[in-house]
């Protein structure tokens, strides 16, 4: 086996090796990912194989980072805006759709797979959204957006580039598909950016090969702006899995979840589904108009396409399914977001079509209502259909008699727009600078690698990867020899809930982040 392929023993999947072709250029990565993909036919779980890869496959970031479910940030923390419950749900769907921006604009890649314990924590201050006298129109972004309205403090993004597929779980944020830490990349035509006197700026030399992470100062922020505060940690290693917990307390909002994936080749595609550890996203709100509900979002399952043909693109079937449970609202609402199925033939149409609807609590039926068609009419609330990559939109329905027998619907309002998910940008995050950074945190631990990515030191990047993973494994050796078990730093072990717990370092660290 080569000297710089390093496989996991302890791992309970088969033993996979790939070797370093040499040619890091994009046939020479085409041809060990294809190589690859045929030896992992056959295997269940993708992310339960004994496998190393080299350097030359990977994005230069961690996995823990660029995972979180919060590229709109601000429409987290706008789902806590409105008294009306109904209203609340509509944001929760919009902020479903948000999460993750960089399927919409990035190219699929690979970051570093998480070490145990290793942990990352940022935040982002964001300028709240603003709303017009209509309810039913779309709210107004004050950051990374594109639109017509005029706003105070409009910024645009820095375009994103690259999209990943999560070897275990966590994290987002850095832009180019070759690059890795920074503030400034090239700016996207018709996008336009206001830099506050605290961001600092990047050197040109290193902006065309930085991706664009934000590494600004938290110091001074806007009077208005509000801040959403993330810590993530990975507690397992076999199986592959994530903790994290979001926190906003000027929303009285808080997010919270596992991230586990199973992952395995069908056909030319790799197909993505939660792992068993993954209940979905649970959002909480603790105060204000919506006290004590509690929002469940599930994942659907998603494919990488196109791989033999090194054209790799995002498609998502099945459906996502938003419970609302708690709270003091009169009616119980869910909402079915059901991602159509592509054609074999002819390119993919990335369309979608859901409802929310109320249900009767105590009843389960409606768990069985996965699809659009299964919801009776007479509990439709709204509509919503389009492009989950561009422009969705929606409008309020009623059933005509009032009656949960009718199943005739009037039409209450005309369609607007949900969200315009092609004129959004993915909002930078703030990571404190790596001098204040403990050792086991992302970026500090994968120092190495990254900035010999960065310089294309391809055979130097491997070789401080494998130091790390050797590392993790005399760790795992010395804590068998001894009889001791891994307990995660941030939260507690139990994690079969599905709903992560924060230990008292884990609140401490949120604590901290919230007053960087």
């Amino acid at each position: 086996m080569p000297e710089d392929v390093v496989v996991d023993d302890d791992a309970p999947g088969p033993a996979i090796s790939v070797s370093d072709s040499g040619d890091t250029g994009d046939v020479g990565r085409l041809r060990m990912i294809v190589q690859l993909v045929k030896k992992s036919l056959g295997v269940k779980d993708i992310a339960a194989m004994r496998l190393s890869l080299p350097a030359s496959l990977l994005e230069p970031l961690p996995n823990l980072e660029y995972w979180h479910y919060l590229d709109r940030p601000d429409l987290f923390a706008a789902i806590n805006d409105h008294d009306d419950p109904f209203e609340r749900m509509v944001a929760v769907v919009r902020f479903t759709f948000t999460k993750d921006l960089k399927f919409i604009h990035g190219k699929v890649c690979k970051p570093y797979n998480s070490v145990l314990g290793e942990h990352f924590r940022s935040h982002w201050d964001v300028p709240p959204v603003q709303y017009s006298s209509d309810p039913a129109k779309h709210p107004i972004l004050r950051t990374h957006a594109t639109h017509t309205h005029s706003a105070p403090a409009s910024t645009t993004a820095l375009p994103f580039e690259t999209v990943s597929v999560k070897s275990g779980h966590s994290e987002n944020s850095f832009k180019s598909i070759r690059s890795g830490l920074s503030l400034l990349s090239k700016i996207k035509p018709g996008f336009s950016t206001t830099l506050t006197p605290e961001e600092p700026v990047v050197d040109e030399a290193l902006s065309g090969s930085m991706s664009n992470l934000s590494l600004g100062s938290c110091e001074a922020r806007s009077s208005d702006h509000i801040r959403v505060a993330y810590l993530t940690e990975q507690v397992s290693h076999h199986p592959p899995v994530s903790a994290y917990y979001a926190s906003c307390p000027a929303r009285s909002i808080e997010m919270k979840g596992i991230d586990q994936i199973s992952s395995r080749v069908s056909g030319t595609a790799l197909r993505v589904t939660p792992g068993s550890f993954n209940k979905g996203i649970f959002i909480d709100i603790t105060g204000g108009p919506g006290e004590g509900e509690r929002y469940h979002v599930t994942h659907p399952v998603a494919s990488v396409n196109g791989i033999l043909r090194g054209n790799f693109y995002i498609t998502v079937a099945d459906s996502t399914i938003i419970t609302c449970t708690g709270g003091n609202g009169k009616q119980r609402l869910r909402a079915v977001i059901e991602y159509k199925d592509e054609s074999w033939i002819g390119k993919a149409h990335f369309l979608v079509e859901g409802v929310i609807h109320t249900y009767d609590e105590g009843d389960t039926e409606f768990e069985q209502w996965t699809k659009v068609k299964h919801v009776p009419q007479s509990y439709v609330l709204a509509h919503f259909d389009g492009c989950w990559r561009g422009q969705i939109r929606w409008r309020r329905m009623d059933s005509a008699s009032g009656s949960r027998s009718s199943v005739s619907l009037s039409i209450t309002s005309e369609y607007e727009t949900l969200v315009d998910l092609s004129a959004l940008q993915v909002v930078p995050k703030v990571v404190r600078p790596l001098e204040k950074q403990l050792p086991n945190e992302s970026r500090k631990l994968w120092d190495n690698v990254t900035s010999r990515l960065l310089n294309k030191e391809y055979s130097d990047a491997t070789k401080h990867k494998l130091v790390i993973e050797q590392r993790q494994r005399d760790e795992a050796s010395e804590r068998k020899r001894k009889g001791q078990e891994f307990i995660p730093h941030y939260f507690e072990k139990d994690i079969s809930s599905g709903v992560p717990v924060l230990t008292a370092e884990g609140r401490k660290a949120l604590e901290e982040e919230l007053r960087e």
